[in-house]
């Protein structure tokens, strides 16, 4: 059986909190086919709405819906949310408004869109915007558990999101904590923390490293503000090296967040794989993974490189003492 969509399923769920919820509603800026969402304004009338190629006015209209109680979901690819930017910081987040805003093909899953449609520097943007919640699921699975959390959750959010299938990760029965990190596979040596599509890489990554001996920690970030802070440290903790995976640019992102916590509460080697202070380019998903350095072979060099650190830090430790 094939995997499905995750707009199928973004769809989806939608429509079933929109049966639930008449409050629940849906804003799209000519996208809707794209992201999955236009059969709901059959469905919906009235209260599935498209405001043309006009994202700015999307965020606007979306945050005078919630003045009247609405719950609005704006969907547009990731690279347009930077268009929002002020909108978003005022109208959404000053405001306190609960608005739920999706970014769909971040980073290189843009593909052959090329580099002006990539969205590689949302994370930091909407890390800066205060009480933003982001959350950027790995599969379906995980969509499905997180999503009606966010239903739930009164305030404004940024889930990105791939439009297309993606490789499964956890069983279908699989649940899980919009606010608690989740370690997938255990491990002594050195923790690798992932998000979205590099939590898959990160798990092929493990495995290569455990055929060298090495036994790794992968860590889901599924939620990257609020980072969950103690489960990050409790891993740190124990492997004292760290590899941050992500598909988007490291500067601001899960990877920044990352190396703030553990500067705080325990500093040890904090190595990134994502993308590296660079605009994107055109390419199917394998070519953008190699040239951007993001492929599990990446992960375990960085992986290894942190643990050269780590002991090298050790070292150092001792000759002091």
């Amino acid at each position: 059986m094939a995997e499905q969509e995750m707009r199928e399923v973004y769809a989806e769920l939608l429509a079933e909190a929109m049966e639930r919820n008449e409050k629940v509603c849906t804003v799209d800026a000519d996208l809707a086919k794209a992201n999955g969402t236009h059969g709901l304004r059959y469905r919906f009338p009235g209260r599935a709405l498209d405001v043309g190629i006009a994202e700015q006015n999307m965020a606007c209209v979306a945050a005078g819906m919630t003045s009247f109680g609405y719950q609005p979901w704006i969907s547009t690819f990731c690279c347009f949310v930077g268009r929002m930017a002020d909108q978003i910081l005022l109208s959404i987040g000053y405001a306190g408004r609960n608005v739920k805003i999706v970014g769909t093909d971040p980073g290189i899953l843009a593909e052959i869109n090329g580099g002006t449609h990539m969205g590689i520097a949302d994370v930091g943007m909407m890390r800066a915007i205060p009480n933003m919640v982001i959350v950027e699921p790995a599969d379906t699975v995980q969509l499905r558990s997180l999503m009606p959390q966010l239903l739930a959750y009164e305030g404004p959010a940024y889930m990105r999101l791939a439009r297309r299938a993606v490789p499964p990760v956890y069983e279908r029965s699989a649940g899980f904590d919009l606010w608690r990190a989740e370690v997938v596979r255990q491990g002594q040596d050195v923790t690798l923390i992932a998000c979205g599509m590099m939590v898959y890489e990160a798990l092929r990554a493990a495995e290569l490293l455990e055929m060298q001996g090495i036994s790794a920690e992968v860590m889901d970030a599924h939620t990257i503000k609020p980072l969950d802070v103690q489960t990050i440290m409790a891993s740190v903790n124990q492997t004292g090296a760290v590899v941050t995976c992500e598909n988007g640019n490291i500067l601001g992102g899960l990877h920044s967040a990352v190396s703030e916590v553990t500067a705080k509460y325990g500093p040890v080697p904090v190595l990134p794989i994502g993308i590296r202070d660079r605009f994107g380019e055109v390419g199917r998903l394998p070519y953008l993974k190699q040239v951007m350095g993001m492929t599990a072979e990446h992960i375990v060099q960085a992986a290894l490189q942190a643990m050269r650190q780590k002991q090298s830090m050790e070292e150092r430790k001792s000759r002091v003492k």
